[in-house]
Formats: C-alpha cells, structure tokens, sequence
C-alpha cells in the first residue's frame, strides 16, 4: 500500500496525540486526503481533509480540537488530536485520491481509492 499510518496509542481522557499518514507521494502529486475513524459496532466517519494546495476542512466533532497538516519534507500528513474524549476511540485511516483536489463531499469515503491499513486509538475516561 502507499500509505502508511502510526502514532496510535493509548491515552487518558483530556490527553493527545499525533497520527501520521506517510506517502512520499504527498510531497509531489496533487491530492485530496482525508482521516476518517470507526469505532466498534460504529459507522465510518470522516474527521478532516487536506488537499495538496492547503486547503483543510473538519468535521463538526472535532473543530478546535483536531489540526490537520503537512510535514516540512512533505511526505507526512499529520492529525494533531487535543482534548481527547473516550468517544474519540477507534481505528484511524488515512485515506486519498490522487491526481485532483475538488470533492464534492470530501467526507465520503467512497471518493477516496487509496487506504492505509490503521492505527488503532484509545482514549480511556
């Protein structure tokens, strides 16, 4: 696969973390990226996008707490997770589509054709 999560782990309610979605794609084609989460028994939902000209959206559920960006070398798009919550727990993916950048609902998962395989987050209360 072309990408590559980690940063999961385990952490108390109020803490954070930082996921990691790496492609060395990211640093020279056009995309649109996005994470998205599912948690047991749950349906996916989608958490942020980015696309490859800088622009981000989240979704209503973590504004102010989530930050998307790219990395210095830019092969590593980041997911800064703040003010953690037990429902915040689940198995994260990156996911993207190459090659454009406009969606007309960048929280569809179905727009997306290339998936990482997850990284698994914990958040205990």
């Amino acid at each position: 696969e072309r990408l590559v999560e980690s940063g999961g782990g385990s952490v108390q309610s109020g803490g954070s973390l930082r996921l990691s979605c790496a492609s060395s794609r990211f640093s020279h084609r056009t995309f649109r990226m996005a994470w998205f989460r599912r948690a047991e028994g749950k349906e996916r939902e989608a958490i942020a996008t980015l696309t490859s000209d800088g622009r981000s959206a989240y979704s209503d559920f973590v504004k102010g707490r989530f930050v998307i960006s790219q990395d210095g070398d830019g092969n590593v798009i980041d997911l800064e997770m703040k003010s953690l919550k037990p429902e915040d727990s689940g198995m994260y993916h990156c996911a993207a589509r190459w090659g454009v950048t406009y969606a007309e609902d960048w929280s569809q998962s179905g727009y997306y054709n290339d998936w990482g395989k997850g990284t698994q987050v914990t958040v205990s209360s």
